[in-house]
């Protein structure tokens, strides 16, 4: 088995935000004009305007990708500024309506909008993207497939998206309810093999049900172009910290994974069916969800569960120089998310202006901005 380097990536979905009316603001080529430079190809326009994403480059730790995180946050946010905009990290807006947000239009959007319709013009929703570095294409279709059964975990840290279009949803994640309308989203189906992957591809490709295997949305997937695993279930977090938290456990969960195949171990893949069950209870509960131990067969409180994938990484994070960020988990649960955080302003004001302004806050925490 190839030895992988468990690098590290990440992508985060940033909102650009009027701090006037404080609704999305799409003049986005604002930011490029003025910001450009200094991001050296890493922010990059998405099919609603007012969104930016920025990415770092491929980082050999979870220690550079924090510094490239805190850096490019900071750098955005100090654009945005200079532009007259803020940026905000929420799963959602709050209460801008889609359709008074423009498109970008480039060939390959065309083709999503002509051929989604109002579902893709619908789906203005922000994520957070990790990449960990697996190079052997057998071993990625491996550790995607037990993988699977954490995700849940992972998004109920990360939830961040409870308001859309002017109302409390109910939801600590109604980004991942507004993005469940797109096909090849969610949990994937288990794979037996890499080849098995490349035919399911291929098949869609030839049928034009897709262009490339870009189009795969699931929650986790093999990346089409990179030899990466690609995390793509949470909400992008408040803060950046909260970020470095959520790619150390994904980084770790890889690497527990691969050290377990090394040892002709393995972890039980469950059925998709059974891992939607907790996906939905973490989408709508965060961590005050009652998730399913499916080895017990009974329901648990979330913490038991975070209990137990931090015992089960707890092998790995010293080599990987992570323990204190994976432990900020536990301190994410205590504290709050996003979500319960955005919530707890609206119930105290029931302004979501005031809101939206909590949000800007949090996402230039520790980032020297102002």
């Amino acid at each position: 088995m190839r030895r992988p380097s468990l690098t590290v990536g990440i992508e985060e979905e940033f909102q650009v935000i009027d701090p006037e009316t404080r609704e999305l603001r799409s003049h986005i080529a604002e930011i490029f004009h003025k910001g450009g430079d200094g991001f050296e190809g890493r922010l990059k326009p998405e099919l609603h305007q007012p969104v930016v994403e920025v990415g770092t480059p491929v980082c050999p730790d979870v220690a550079s990708a924090e510094r490239e995180v805190f850096e490019t946050r900071a750098l955005l946010a100090r654009h945005a500024r200079a532009n007259g905009l803020r940026i905000a990290a929420a799963g959602t807006h709050p209460f801008t309506h889609w359709a008074d947000v423009a498109l970008t239009y480039n060939p390959r959007y065309e083709k999503l909008v002509e051929d989604f319709q109002m579902v893709a013009r619908a789906n203005l929703i922000f994520g957070l993207h990790v990449h960990v570095g697996v190079e052997d294409r057998e071993l990625q279709i491996t550790v995607m497939n037990q993988a699977r059964y954490f995700l849940p975990h992972i998004l109920a840290l990360s939830v961040n998206s409870p308001f859309w279009l002017g109302r409390d949803t109910g939801w600590l994640s109604y980004r991942c309810k507004v993005f469940d309308k797109f096909p090849r989203t969610n949990i994937p189906d288990f794979f037996g093999s890499w080849g098995e992957y490349t035919e399911y591809v291929n098949l869609l490709v030839k049928t034009k049900c897709i262009l490339d295997g870009g189009q795969i949305w699931w929650d986790v997937r093999p990346h089409h172009r990179y030899e990466t695993i690609e995390y793509r279930i949470c909400d992008i977090p408040l803060r950046a910290e909260e970020t470095i938290t959520i790619a150390a456990l994904f980084q770790a969960v890889t690497a527990k994974l691969v050290l377990l195949r090394s040892r002709n171990l393995t972890f039980r893949p469950y059925r998709r069916s059974l891992i939607m069950e907790n996906k939905w209870r973490a989408a709508r509960y965060g961590p005050r969800a009652r998730l399913i131990d499916y080895g017990k067969q009974e329901e648990v409180d979330f913490g038991a569960l975070l209990d137990e994938l931090l015992e089960f990484v707890d092998d790995v994070v010293d080599d990987l120089g992570t323990r204190a960020a994976v432990a900020r988990a536990r301190e994410i649960a205590a504290r709050g998310t996003g979500a319960e955080r955005q919530l707890e302003v609206w119930n105290r004001t029931q302004d979501l202006k005031q809101v939206m302004d909590f949000v800007v806050r949090e996402t230039e925490h520790g980032l020297g901005v102002s």
